[in-house]
């Protein structure tokens, strides 16, 4: 079924920047952040570095805690206090985030990048209707577009979505929503404005898994149609399977392993990516017990010099324990943070 996105446009504000031919669009390295509480200073994301390209769609993936959403909510510099970037960079399409005001960042989020929030109907205004909604996104953005021109394009991307009936739709209320049509509503306001980058945060984690599989090929088709690149933050290594181009895998606040999906997931290189993959139940033996990986997550108010996984690796080395693990190029685009590796390729810089 296409899209019915043909008549959907926006003027909005000049581009600030573009990046060069074959660069990335989205340049996360060596991105650190605090958070500074009264117990201590909580090392949250310690050395993140990883790309998304145009139309290309990234996984971040690793167990809850591990620093995916904080990451995303960095991009889009939503950092609040007591948290805070201390170093890295992170650049979009050009342009160096970290360095722009409020202004000019509040002119790139929501037109340029676009997040889909978890629990959809958490995040919508409960008491706007959803047409309205997704006309005061347009709005916010270009002060020209007159309030009748804005409906009629929420109206058009509400039909986008594949949502029934959207002139009536629109003037729904959330509580009046499905879960599947909540979810649908803030693809459509997150789309509206055409964004380079769409950020998912978990965009299936509250829907039944029929509704997850009609969701995720609404987001590809879309994506598709806007040629945008998406950020997709999820638990889930199936949706990654499913929709993704690349994979970061994520441990403790830090990239332990990440290149293309199939590489990462058919050859993964990392003890923890192994271990995983491994706790999957279609990996398991029939009357066998599900794995698990031993041990616990590390305390992150202590700074680590070494690996983070190191405590619960069984090929843990005294170097693992003492020096910062360089990210290592393998073949192709497949990297690793691992010393097994570490002397095998070139490391990044």
């Amino acid at each position: 079924m296409a899209c019915a996105t043909s008549s959907i446009r926006t003027s909005g504000s000049a581009e600030v920047g573009a990046a060069a031919p074959g660069e990335a669009l989205l340049a996360v390295r060596d991105l650190r952040v605090r958070f500074y509480t009264l117990r201590g200073v909580v090392h949250a994301l310690e050395g993140v570095s990883f790309e998304a390209r145009a139309r290309e769609s990234v996984g971040l993936v690793g167990e809850t805690g591990c620093g995916k959403s904080i990451t995303a909510r960095s991009v889009l510099r939503l950092i609040d206090p007591p948290g805070r970037i201390v170093g890295g960079e992170i650049r979009f399409d050009g342009v160096e985030l970290l360095d722009l005001d409020a202004t000019e960042m509040r002119a790139i989020r929501g037109q340029r990048i676009s997040m889909i929030m978890q629990e959809p109907k958490v995040s919508l205004n409960p008491v706007m209707r959803v047409g309205d909604q997704i006309a005061e996104t347009l709005l916010i953005h270009d002060r020209r577009l007159g309030k009748r021109a804005a409906r009629i394009q929420a109206v058009e991307m509400l039909a986008a979505v594949r949502i029934p009936d959207p002139k009536r739709m629109a003037r729904h209320y959330p509580h009046e929503l499905s879960g599947g049509m909540a979810q649908r509503v803030m693809i459509a306001m997150m789309l509206v404005t055409r964004p380079k980058l769409l950020i998912a945060d978990e965009p299936t984690s509250a829907l039944d898994v029929t509704i997850q599989a009609q969701i995720l090929d609404l987001m590809t088709q879309l994506i598709e149609e806007f040629q945008s690149a998406v950020l997709m933050i999820t638990h889930d290594l199936g949706v990654v399977a499913e929709t993704c181009d690349r994979v970061v895998v994520m441990y403790a606040g830090s990239v332990v392993e990440a290149g293309p999906v199939a590489t990462v997931l058919h050859h993964p290189q990392h003890p923890y990516t192994k271990g995983l993959l491994a706790t999957l139940p279609d990996r398991a033996a029939a009357d066998t017990p599900l794995y698990t990986i031993p041990g616990n997550v590390p305390n992150l108010f202590a700074a680590v010099e070494g690996c983070r996984f190191a405590p619960r690796c069984t090929h843990a080395m005294e170097r693992c324990r003492s020096q910062p693990v360089p990210l290592t190029a393998l073949s192709g685009d497949h990297r690793v943070a691992c010393f097994l590796h570490a002397d095998q390729g070139a490391s990044d810089t």
